[in-house]
């Protein structure tokens, strides 16, 4: 029987890509560089998408991530006058203006909390996600939160898990589940340490074959836990 829920935040509990291109488009302004077209920011996601999938399998650290995923934006846009440090400051510093729920999620996770223990599991920069994590609320609804990078490691590293494990009462993997919309972060991280999986995958994509469950909608967790 499942008691634990382990969610992860961005692309799952809340719309990350509409932050993203919001900030995106602020900082552009910010710095005096016009419009960021929907073209660019199609163009940073993809970048961004890359250098989070080479952290998750140890190819470069945090900071490398942080900074050299602007470092390639601002080359491939002829920008050079604007540090991408500075640019990341900026967009970070925004990521937190606009938060959009997916599926009405606080008021899912509201419901499961009377009967399931639901944990935050994260791989955002610790920064960020502490300000969205207050301002969405899920800091009252949660029983407890985990950023890597307060963790010490990114999912799906199993150091990840076992921290969250052993702060969590080290409880029986059978009756724990992660919900998440990143096959190479959750879900190798759940495949990773024995627990269940649940991919969010709104786009109806095929399921591997060693993923427990997929829902299209995040209330489709409670024919899982029924």
């Amino acid at each position: 029987m499942i008691k634990y829920l382990l969610w992860d935040v961005d692309g799952t509990l809340l719309d990350f890509l509409t932050a993203e291109r919001h900030s995106l488009k602020n900082t552009f302004r910010y710095f005096g560089l016009g419009d960021c077209s929907d073209e660019k920011c199609r163009q940073y996601s993809a970048i961004n998408l890359k250098y989070w999938q080479r952290l998750e399998r140890g190819e470069v650290t945090k900071e490398q991530v942080l900074v050299g995923r602007f470092r390639e934006f601002l080359e491939l846009n002829g920008i050079t006058h604007i540090s991408a440090r500075d640019f990341c400051k900026k967009y970070e510093d925004g990521l937190s203006d606009v938060i959009t729920y997916i599926d009405n999620s606080p008021e899912l996770l509201k419901r499961l909390s009377h009967t399931y223990k639901q944990y935050i599991v994260t791989n955002g920069a610790l920064n960020v996600q502490t300000k969205k994590l207050a301002k969405s609320g899920f800091d009252d609804v949660v029983d407890g939160v985990f950023i890597s990078d307060r963790v010490g490691y990114e999912k799906p590293r199993r150091e990840f898990f076992d921290y969250v494990f052993n702060a969590i009462g080290s409880p029986d993997p059978a009756e724990v589940l992660i919900i998440g919309d990143s096959l190479t972060s959750d879900m190798a991280g759940g495949i990773s340490c024995g627990i269940h999986t649940c991919w969010y995958n709104p786009d109806a994509l095929p399921k591997p074959d060693n993923i427990d469950y997929t829902i299209s909608n995040l209330w489709e967790i409670n024919n899982i836990l029924a």
